[in-house]
């Protein structure tokens, strides 16, 4: 039975980052972002090109929460003392025990320096042990190379491309790849091996 009260503010936490819900006035700690490092949303399902358009990504991001499909984080970088990026559980299936995570992006100042897997770990370790979900599912562009690279890291299992799957910005679609770590997966394996890069 999972017990996830959408109305409760989780916050998630460890030496290097901390995970919590994310609210409209956090528009301010990120907006930087958009301007500064576009290449970010190369591959967003969403324009986010002005300020304006991420202050609807965050309040889409609540809605979703309010409306019991999603929970949204923001992520703190404590070696920087700074927001960083956003991620969130979405496509919450409760009566499946199944969710998905993602609408994952960091400042580049964080690349390669173990944050994803402080937080990926955080997440997992709540979805799994707190939350008693089954199955946490991962979708990105079948293009973009570093997500993947950096899910495939971390365990997840690669399960297959589902063909031009979602429309795109500029009006193109593009394949998703699906991955996914179940609970048997986490406990047999993949929580001793993102504790072994942490």
């Amino acid at each position: 039975m999972i017990n996830f009260d959408f109305t409760k503010d989780y916050v998630l936490e460890d030496d290097k980052v901390i995970l919590r819900p994310i609210t409209i006035a956090d528009v301010d700690s990120l907006e930087g972002y958009v301007q500064n490092e576009p290449e970010l949303w190369q591959f967003s399902l969403v324009a986010i090109q002005k300020p304006e358009d991420l202050k609807g990504y965050i309040q889409t991001a609540i809605e979703s929460r309010n409306d019991k499909t999603a929970y949204p984080f923001i992520v703190f970088d404590k070696a920087s003392q700074s927001y960083v990026g956003s991620t969130r559980f979405y496509d919450v299936q409760l009566a499946f025990e199944t969710t998905q995570l993602g609408y994952t992006w960091y400042s580049k100042k964080v690349w390669g320096t173990g944050l994803n897997q402080h937080c990926k770990y955080l997440l997992l370790q709540f979805a799994f042990e707190q939350m008693n979900f089954k199955r946490v599912e991962f979708r990105a562009d079948n293009n973009n190379k570093r997500s993947i690279a950096a899910m495939q890291k971390i365990g997840c299992t690669v399960e297959g491309v589902l063909r031009s799957h979602l429309p795109k910005p500029d009006g193109t679609r593009r394949d998703s790849i699906v991955l996914s770590i179940t609970k048997e997966d986490w406990e047999k394996k993949v929580k001793s091996l993102i504790e072994s890069q942490l």
